[in-house]
């Protein structure tokens, strides 16, 4: 981790900054930063500043009361998500045949025989700890007759893209709408279908965005069942009530303002500034969020809300350039302090050579 100089804003876009970050706050004063770079007590005074801002001071407030850092070596590399709309029935009915499950109640974190520690089940012969159902074995009715049934899709593929962006809209057969968010994952492998299509010249090059997915999928005997079932991970859903989706934070993610980070790196309700080649993508936004394929230091997920608009940008949206992360002043001698504390102790108590 490094210095950085801060980098100038556009005062609208800092405007939408500013109202994310404040809905960060509450959590991001009490939760556990597991990238180990902060505390909540780094964030409290900013977060109580924040509450203060005048309107047309969140350029400022962010220009000036934050440490700017740059974090790792690798160049940032973004992409996008959105609230996509499906069709949907919140019961079974003609046309409507595929099930959108809640979490199961089996599904728990244990401790397999490898020694391995996640998510899985408990086997109710052996009363070990297993691996829990694959999608395939979901799909084949492993939790069928549970009660587990949230709503119905009329479209599995609509659904498995659905499950990709980590919530989505259901227009219901009378017109309205029901919202689903994330609420929990099977624990298996999370494989990116449009790699693989990549990898196999099953798309055209530049291809691989979400409507030519689709389209080839479409174009398969099976619908595109087998190529989805690569994909072992299965997401369950819970019904939202709120303004907007929720992400990882627990609070609702904001078009445009929002990015799913690696929390392992990022501080969950930290803000990032972006300097990419999509120009589109450029400038702050705050990490609210986190996904399955969103791993390492400058790897991040921009949301650009829900519509045809929001669509096209996300299922097109590859950008590289510049990430900087912006903190609490004091952070970057803090961790600098530790890491050449923790290097010095390694040379001390190395043993000796014969």
């Amino acid at each position: 981790m490094s210095l950085a100089y801060s980098r100038p804003l556009d005062p609208a876009q800092a405007e939408r900054a500013l109202a994310a970050f404040r809905l960060s706050c509450p959590q991001l004063v009490r939760r556990v930063d597991t990238s180990g770079l902060t505390t909540g007590a780094d964030w409290a005074p900013l977060c109580s500043e924040a509450a203060l801002v005048s309107p047309g001071g969140a350029k400022s407030f962010f220009e000036q009361r934050f440490e700017w850092a740059r974090i790792g070596t690798d160049p940032a590399f973004a992409t996008g998500y959105y609230e996509p709309e499906i069709l949907g029935s919140r019961v079974p009915a003609p046309g409507y045949a595929t099930p959108i499950y809640r979490t199961p109640p089996d599904l728990v974190r244990c401790t397999r025989a490898d020694g391995q520690t996640g998510r899985g089940r408990i086997h109710p012969l052996t009363g070990q700890c297993v691996l829990y159902f694959t999608r395939a074995e979901i799909e084949d009715g492993a939790l069928a007759g549970m009660g587990l049934e949230l709503a119905f899709a009329a479209d599995p593929i609509e659904l498995f893209f659905v499950e990709i962006q980590g919530s989505g809209r259901l227009r219901l057969p009378d017109g309205s709408v029901m919202r689903i968010g994330y609420d929990g994952q099977n624990g298996r492998d999370y494989i990116a279908i449009g790699r693989l299509l990549r990898e196999r010249g099953l798309l055209p090059p530049g291809g691989a965005n979400t409507d030519a997915i689709k389209a080839w999928m479409r174009s398969q005997p099976d619908g595109g069942r087998s190529l989805m079932r690569e994909n072992t991970s299965y997401i369950f859903f819970k019904e939202l009530t709120g303004p907007g989706p929720l992400g990882a934070l627990g609070v609702p993610v904001t078009p445009r303002s929002s990015v799913a980070a690696d929390p392992l790196f990022i501080p969950l309700g930290a803000p990032v500034w972006l300097n990419l080649d999509r120009t589109e993508a450029n400038g702050l936004w705050i990490a609210q969020d986190t996904g399955g394929a969103i791993k390492g230091a400058n790897r991040v997920d921009t949301f650009w809300g829900a519509g045809e608009d929001a669509h096209a940008l996300a299922g097109g949206m590859t950008g590289k350039g510049e990430a900087l992360l912006l903190l609490p002043r004091g952070t970057v001698s803090r961790v600098q302090a530790a890491q050449a504390a923790a290097a010095a102790g390694a040379v001390v108590s190395a043993p000796a050579r014969p």
